[in-house]
């Protein structure tokens, strides 16, 4: 989630990776790691890339939702809306998704061999 979030913001504010690279005291190399998903910005990074753009932490690497559970109010979970979106998608295909439901392990891996 962070990397496609993170070079949205940038892209949408109009930096070059090189500018971003500078305001952040990184490389280009570093934003362009950022941004494929290849390497993480440390915590400190993460707090100035929030700031800059003004965004919470918690929409930057993809946690923004809680999402408490129907059967116990006491479990919870941090959901990007993606992952949401995801969830919500797959439930209107109910054979797939109970399918998912009964064998999930199964279903991952099927679908793994399948984009390979």
């Amino acid at each position: 989630m962070f990397c496609k979030r993170f070079k949205k913001l940038r892209v949408d504010s109009g930096y070059t990776q090189e500018q971003l690279g500078k305001l952040l005291n990184v490389t280009k190399v570093s934003i362009c790691n950022y941004e494929k998903g290849n390497r993480m910005p440390s915590i400190d990074t993460l707090v100035v890339i929030a700031n800059l753009f003004k965004v919470d932490l918690d929409y930057l690497i993809g946690t923004d939702n809680y999402v408490v559970s129907e059967d116990d109010e006491h479990y919870g979970i941090r959901m990007a809306t993606e992952e949401i979106e995801l969830v919500k998608e797959l439930r209107k295909h109910n054979d797939l998704y109970n399918s998912l439901i009964d064998d999930s392990k199964r279903t991952i891996e099927l679908i793994e061999k399948k984009i390979r």
